[in-house]
């Protein structure tokens, strides 16, 4: 049929377009996933993990760049289509893999498992030592996926921090930050806290703690906070230890975590308790001292300013002490004073306060008094317990004791002008008949008239230069030569024969003549010491009155200038109640001295507010230790034992320790054997004026030309 004839080339044609359409379509999209490809290849390309593609019969499909630097010397064997087993039995033949060396066949069939049951990530080492961390996940399409992770840094971090962690003697303590679980300890902290390691692993951080409720890794102190805090720990045996704890978060097994050095400070704690003991208590017989004892009062005083209630202070002092520390001895002496201290506190009430003020002085103050005759018959019970015989050393001792009595507020409002008030009158009352008391009276002026003739006549002898300056030896205790002088002020009076420094240096001080005073010692004191050996130096007291008038430097300065003495060889004493003020002038002036190159030493160190604090407000060359400490030394195992603590602290802050008052042979071999640099006190020499020193020095350098070590260079 003519029509079908014509039908059939035209259906062919049909077909043939249909076919070339769909053919074009077939390579546009294998383009297209080519370029999907390319994109996909040029997106894993710039990943820092190694990345591969591998289909359901483990063959490569797909892989990144990161993956064949990884596995460089097999990457040679990377091909779509290539096996990853036929890969790993080559790269176990070239020894890629050091841990299927051995069993080889054994590693490849436990590698394709987790190739086809992927669970938890695994490490994988290569032969060059690094460490590879595998990730795998299957796919829709039964193919697999795999991550490779160098993790070689971490693992010598891990490492580095495993033997710092293992082998260090500070105990450590790793803890998980969630639920505060110990993680990990170190052998240290076995050893200290006496856990076994399981045991540690049971516990939490608070399970160690004895009182605090929260972790020591709380974030809400500075970290300068968090290092000046005590902790206090419980050992596996009960004992209580204190701790300074420092922390550093960490990521330990996968887990945020916090690692603590636990430093036990325990025995430090201990001696800086004794040390703040010291400083508000008496050495002797463990009596609150002047300066605790006003803080006391201040109290008390502050409670009855809302009342109508009056405060009696009580000064009461030994009748004739000194005659039986002559007759007797100091030993006797000082357990007379123990003796007396232990009388005092049984005739009071809890409440009541009492302080041993110096060698034979004690105060008493009691509040809540309604009338001056009450403080009668408080007076009367320490004067009849003071009067009993004391058995001392198979001596029988008899001692009476008198006592002044201010009252506030009439006598005074503030614990100093109370303690004046009560020692004049004690004063009058050893005048008036000794073995009893006196209350203060408005005429016991007459004393501050005294004074005030010591004022004016001072005042003369500064003007007119009659004050010398004279000098005690500081002497070096390993070789027994003379290291340097403490220049001692001596008022030579034309009447009254040579003034005790007692008597004048509280008045200057109260009336501003310290200030020409001290600037006058200094200035003689440089001079003189200009004329001694280069290695010797000299030590001159520093009232904190001097560092009040502002030009305290320029005065140092002056007379090093002066005199020409280097200023190395110039040490300036200053005393603990300096830095009580905690004034920025002071320190700014102390630090400026100290940049001159002169030495700052702290003086009678124990006898006031003695403490750490102080020691690191500043950098102190020397601490001198206060003869109430040295005096017998070699019968006092407390008084040993604190020796012993001051020269350890001197050593762990590089400070030379001088003792003050050495006056026997048996002091002087107990500072040596604790390892006291310095001593100074009438056992070496009594102060003497500049024309004895000077031979005194030449002797020393006539024993050191021949060659004696041993010869006596003080007497």
């Amino acid at each position: 049929m003519p029509g079908s004839a014509a039908a059939a080339p035209q259906s062919s044609s049909v077909e043939i377009d249909e076919l070339m359409r769909s053919r074009a379509e077939a390579e546009a999209a294998i383009a297209d996933a080519r370029k999907s490809h390319e994109r996909l290849r040029q997106a894993i390309d710039i990943l820092p993990q190694g990345i591969v593609f591998l289909d359901a019969e483990g063959r490569y499909v797909l892989w990144n760049r990161k993956y064949a630097e990884i596995y460089r010397k097999t990457a040679d064997l990377f091909a779509e289509g290539a096996r990853l087993e036929d890969t790993l039995r080559v790269g176990v033949a070239r020894g890629d893999y050091p841990e299927a060396i051995g069993h080889e066949d054994e590693w490849i069939s436990e590698r394709l498992q987790k190739l086809y049951q992927p669970g938890a990530r695994h490490e994988q080492k290569l032969a060059d030592g690094r460490v590879i961390l595998i990730e795998e996940r299957l796919t829709d399409d039964g193919g697999v996926v795999g991550l490779r992770v160098d993790i070689t840094e971490l693992k010598q971090r891990e490492a580095s921090f495993r033997l710092l962690f293992d082998g260090n003697p500070v105990p450590m303590i790793v803890c998980a930050l969630d639920d505060e679980c110990i993680l990990g300890v170190n052998d240290a902290a076995i050893a200290h806290y006496g856990y076994s390691r399981t045991e540690f692993e049971k516990l939490t951080i608070r399970s160690l703690q004895a009182f605090d409720s929260e972790p020591p890794w709380t974030t809400d102190r500075s970290s300068e906070e968090q290092a000046a805090r005590t902790w206090k720990h419980v050992k596996a045996d009960g004992a209580l230890i204190d701790l300074a704890i420092y922390s550093r978060e960490l990521t330990y097994a996968g887990r945020p975590a916090v690692l603590l050095a636990l430093m036990d400070i325990t025995e430090r704690k201990r001696a800086e308790a004794r040390l703040a003991f010291m400083a508000q208590h008496d050495g002797l017989t463990g009596l609150p001292n002047r300066n605790l004892l006003r803080q006391q009062m201040d109290e008390m005083l502050l409670h009855t300013r809302r009342s109508a209630e009056k405060v009696a202070v009580l000064m009461l002092g030994l009748d004739n002490f000194k005659a039986v520390n002559d007759t007797l001895g100091h030993a006797v002496g000082d357990k007379l004073l123990r003796g007396v201290a232990k009388r005092l506190r049984s005739t009071l009430r809890e409440e009541d306060a009492l302080a041993r003020l110096n060698s034979d002085e004690f105060a008493i103050v009691q509040s809540g008094l309604a009338r001056p005759e009450d403080a009668v018959m408080l007076a009367k019970r320490p004067l009849e317990a003071v009067a009993d015989p004391y058995l001392l050393d198979g001596h029988s001792v008899v001692i009476g004791a008198s006592i002044g009595i201010a009252m506030a507020p009439a006598d005074g409002e503030d614990s100093e002008k109370l303690l004046k008030s009560a020692d004049m009158a004690l004063s009058r009352a050893k005048i008036d008949a000794r073995g009893t008391f006196a209350f203060f009276e408005a005429a016991l002026d007459a004393r501050a008239q005294s004074r005030r003739k010591i004022e004016v006549e001072l005042r003369d002898a500064i003007q007119n230069d009659v004050l010398r300056p004279y000098y005690q030896p500081l002497v070096d205790l390993s070789s027994g030569r003379i290291t340097g002088f403490e220049a001692l002020v001596r008022w030579p009076h034309p009447e009254r024969g040579m003034v005790s420094p007692a008597e004048f240096i509280p008045v200057a001080e109260e009336t501003g003549l310290i200030n020409p005073l001290g600037g006058l010692m200094l200035r003689r004191a440089c001079l003189d010491a200009a004329t001694w050996p280069d290695d010797v130096r000299v030590a001159v007291n520093l009232s904190p009155l001097q560092f009040r008038s502002g030009n305290l430097l320029s005065i140092v300065t002056d007379a090093l200038k002066q005199s020409g003495l280097l200023p190395r060889r110039l040490e300036l004493e200053i005393t603990e109640t300096l830095l009580l003020e905690k004034s920025a002038q002071v320190l700014a002036t102390l630090h400026a001295l100290r940049a001159l190159g002169v030495r700052i030493s702290m003086d009678d160190f124990g006898t006031g507010y003695s403490s750490l604090s102080y020691l690191r407000s500043f950098p102190f060359d020397k601490i001198k230790v206060d003869q109430s400490f040295v005096r017998d030394l070699g019968a006092n195992r407390e008084a040993q034992a604190i020796i012993r603590s001051i020269v350890s602290l001197g050593k762990g802050l590089g400070v030379t320790i001088t003792a003050e008052g050495v006056e026997t042979e048996a002091e002087l071999s107990c500072l040596r054997a604790e390892g006291c640099d310095e001593g100074q006190g009438f056992l070496f020499s009594k102060a003497r004026p500049n024309a004895e020193i000077i031979s005194l020095l030449a002797a020393q350098r006539g024993i050191d030309a021949a060659g004696d070590e041993d010869a006596a260079l003080v007497a």
